[in-house]
């Protein structure tokens, strides 16, 4: 699974991972989002996400940090965007009119409650993922990025073209 800050680049890396394992990769974005800005029920977010992590191979990119635990139980490996905050409000305002996968829209102009929602994520979410990657330390493989430098360093490592498999339940 990868989290991290919006705007850290997780759907980037969750998309360069898939590509060099090809292993499935799943947006919680697209999942929880509808076209037209309007959201799925969490009942039904909730069952279409159990659906996905008993697969026996995914990647997951969201945060979504009510659900973080039901990942965090089912997955090997953890990546953990763990960027400065300004890296992270640039890359956010850097994908403003940007098509993507990972979202069911494109972003006319930076949200002033997202933008806050990135600025206090260090104080406000930051410090639970800590506690929860520390609690599952023992039985998965966590791996913390630090910069955009360190996490494309980690991506090389792969053979574009192979279907390297990550662990036993990939994610």
């Amino acid at each position: 699974m990868i989290i991290g800050s919006p705007g850290a680049g997780k759907s980037t890396f969750a998309r360069k991972l898939r590509d060099a394992t090809s292993i499935p990769l799943y947006y919680l974005d697209m999942l929880w989002h509808k076209p037209d800005r309007t959201t799925i029920s969490r009942e039904e977010f909730d069952r279409q996400l159990l659906a996905i992590v008993k697969k026996d191979r995914w990647i997951i990119d969201g945060n979504y940090q009510r659900t973080l635990e039901i990942r965090l139980k089912e997955c090997d490996t953890v990546f953990l965007l763990d960027f400065p905050l300004e890296v992270c409000l640039a890359g956010a305002r850097a994908r403003i009119g940007e098509k993507r996968e990972d979202l069911p829209w494109t972003e006319p102009e930076m949200d002033r409650e997202f933008e806050q929602w990135i600025i206090d994520f260090p104080k406000t979410q930051l410090p639970e993922i800590y506690r929860l990657i520390k609690e599952y330390k023992k039985e998965k493989n966590i791996i913390i990025l630090k910069s955009r430098k360190e996490a494309d360093d980690y991506l090389s490592r792969f053979p574009m073209e192979s279907s390297v498999k990550l662990g036993e339940t990939d994610c």
